[in-house]
């Protein structure tokens, strides 16, 4: 995709994101955008970054490691979005700033042992899966009655000295249409709170949650940050 694609693009999501906002009276300094590079070269990265984009996310560690050190002197953040194999800890404590995809305390431990290494602390969310898919990871939160089985690995996770959390994050079935979105993005919602009143002295006021086919649902829902890829980018590519 060109760079006059790429950049339009990204002012035509940037606007819907502000209207969406003010359709619920909400202030759209409060929902952050995360680029969604996955799958899309060095090149195309530049490109959005030229566009003005300050946050950028990936979902595999080698591919990311490549377009970070291609870019080491950009001063935005690189979030990890995707599932974390327990090698790759280091490495995303190591080139990553915030994690969206923290989804065991058998990881959570792994990416405090490395942050303290480093000297370093990890802002993380809480990945829940919501929709009861075998393919999506995370705590198994779709049904409410089950929410109380994930509080002991939460209270441990919290008294990490380098894990940072700061709210949850949760990946729908894929909608054919942005309002099947809704109820999981609603019970995100709903499941933050629980979580809040549980751990009142924490930090919970993230919800990432929205992509490029429901993002506009999820401003409505309360997100604070959106993960959008081919809405800006274009497909994705096989090889990058």
């Amino acid at each position: 995709m060109g760079e006059s694609s790429i950049q339009d693009n990204y002012k035509r999501v940037l606007k819907k994101i502000r209207l969406a906002a003010q359709k619920v009276g909400r202030d759209v300094e409060t929902i952050k955008l995360v680029v969604v590079t996955k799958g899309h070269p060095a090149t195309a990265v530049k490109k959005i970054i030229a566009a003005g984009a300050n946050t950028l996310g990936e979902n595999y560690v080698e591919e990311a490691i490549h377009k970070i050190q291609t870019f080491p002197d950009w001063t935005g953040e690189w979030h990890m979005i995707g599932h974390i194999q327990s090698r790759k800890a280091k490495d995303v404590v190591a080139f990553f700033d915030y994690v969206h995809s923290l989804d065991s305390l058998k990881l959570a431990k792994r990416l405090d042992r490395f942050a303290k290494e480093k000297n370093k602390i990890v802002p993380v969310l809480l990945e829940c899966n919501l929709s009861g898919e075998q393919t999506k990871f995370g705590w198994d939160t779709w049904e409410q009655s089950g929410w109380s089985r994930m509080l002991s690995d939460v209270e441990q996770i919290l008294m990490l000295d380098n894990i940072q959390v700061n709210g949850v994050m949760t990946m729908p079935p894929f909608p054919e249409y942005p309002e099947q979105s809704r109820p999981y993005f609603q019970k995100l919602r709903d499941l933050r709170e629980y979580l809040a009143e549980h751990f009142p002295e924490s930090n919970w006021r993230e919800l990432s949650m929205g992509m490029s086919g429901d993002y506009e649902v999820a401003i409505e829902e309360g997100a604070t940050m959106l993960r959008i890829g081919t809405a800006i980018m274009g497909p994705r590519l096989k090889n990058v």
